[in-house]
């Protein structure tokens, strides 16, 4: 009932004109159609895709070091799991009105700490909020920030699946702890990756309320991701049919995404 049926319903609208009022006729394939000469269709998927390139490796990234930190047996252990975990229970309003806060110009805490320390001259003001190569590096180390928790507890606990005596082998032929991170940990953790890196591009091709709540998809239109793009088409230019459309295409984008990467892992498994 909240599952099936709306994504049957969404299908069937995707094939009309249907505005916040109801159906309004049977469109056919046109919704499906029109976005292919639609400028602003492919610049919003651009923005989502570099969105995906920009932060999945950066959490990918993120995650494993900060597991790597959380689970070395020291008294700030759980100390360090729980710093890294926090940001994880915000909302995205949170973290969007934190990073609006951090880059504002002239009186945020980035732009008065790099005045303090003579970075930058007096005078002179970071753009962070108002450059599209700055705002996507302050949307990308907010999420970054905000999601990387989730996947260093995924790593976490696949280290500790990793049995004690393979490191113990390790050590009695010698080698050394930056030997076995790469012949050993990160290897073993090739599962965990793979998994760490569907989520990841799934979740950041859904990119909305970030990109939205900082800087509205601006300017103009140079950050505006592919959801932001359906929103505004369905409930302020009342075009729910085409929005459907451009929705289910984002999905048949997902779906051949994450079967390409099912594939190749299981491809590489055989292999090995």
């Amino acid at each position: 009932m909240f599952i099936i049926w709306p994504v049957l319903q969404g299908v069937y609208v995707s094939f009309h004109k249907w505005g916040l009022m109801g159906k309004i006729r049977f469109a056919g394939i046109s919704n499906y159609a029109r976005f292919v000469t639609e400028k602003y269709f492919w610049e919003a998927l651009w923005h989502t895709t570099w969105f995906v390139i920009l932060a999945v490796p950066s959490v990918m990234l993120a995650a494993i070091v900060l597991a790597l930190l959380a689970n070395r047996n020291s008294g700030f252990r759980k100390l360090f799991r729980v710093s890294f975990y926090l940001p994880c229970v915000l909302s995205v309003s949170v973290i969007s009105f934190m990073a609006r806060y951090l880059y504002s110009p002239y009186t945020g805490f980035i732009s008065t700490l790099l005045h303090t320390l003579n970075i930058i001259p007096s005078g002179t003001e970071v753009p962070w909020l108002m450059s599209i190569p700055h705002i996507w590096f302050v949307v990308t180390t907010s999420t970054v920030w905000w999601t990387v928790g989730f996947s260093m507890m995924l790593y976490i606990s696949a280290m500790q699946d990793i049995p004690d005596v393979v490191y113990e082998a390790a050590e009695i032929d010698g080698a050394s702890k930056t030997r076995q991170l790469f012949s050993l940990t990160l290897p073993l953790l090739k599962p965990t990756s793979y998994l760490i890196l569907l989520l990841q591009v799934i979740a950041s091709f859904k990119i909305f309320g970030q990109i939205y709540l900082i800087s509205r998809g601006g300017p103009g239109t140079g950050t505006r991701p592919l959801i932001q793009l359906i929103y505004e088409t369905a409930f302020r230019d009342n075009d729910l049919g085409y929005a459907s459309a451009m929705s289910y295409t984002l999905f048949i984008i997902l779906v051949i995404l994450s079967l390409v990467q099912i594939k190749y892992q299981n491809y590489r498994d055989d292999a090995s």
